[in-house]
């Protein structure tokens, strides 16, 4: 993770300045690493992951959300599994990418990714309908 940030220009991302990395401009991609005991692909993930940048020509800025503080951030923008990647546009989520991917479908993925229009995070939340809509229990 060190190297993504003092060599790939990377920045350390923790609970206080997520929205504001994510609210940058242009193409921004979160890296949620997980534990590397438990999650040993995550740092597979950071060895190919400034090669996506550099194959992409630097569309996107890298931030490394902090160990300690991936839960917090993760919830932000509906993560459950590490490795992640978040892709969000001046400020807005794109996708997830989860796991750890052949260079192909990577390529492929990130393509897509860079490509699609925002849309909601699938954070947790409670489904809301209207107060119009007919109750269907009574």
């Amino acid at each position: 993770m060190q190297r993504l940030v003092s060599q790939h220009g990377a920045q350390w991302v923790d609970a206080q300045n997520a929205l504001a990395f994510a609210q940058g401009s242009g193409e921004r991609v979160l890296f949620f690493c997980g534990d590397p005991v438990r999650f040993p692909e995550g740092v597979d993930v950071a060895v190919v992951l400034p090669e996506l940048q550099k194959a992409f020509e630097g569309r996107f800025h890298i931030g490394v959300v902090l160990r300690g503080d991936e839960d917090a951030v993760a919830r932000r923008w509906g993560v459950q599994r590490w490795p992640s990647l978040v892709f969000l546009r001046d400020g807005a989520y794109v996708t997830t990418l989860a796991g750890m991917l052949d260079w192909t479908d990577y390529l492929a993925r990130v393509k897509d990714a860079l490509a699609m229009p925002t849309s909601r995070a699938p954070s947790v939340g409670i489904p809301l309908v209207s107060a119009s809509a007919a109750s269907s229990c009574h």
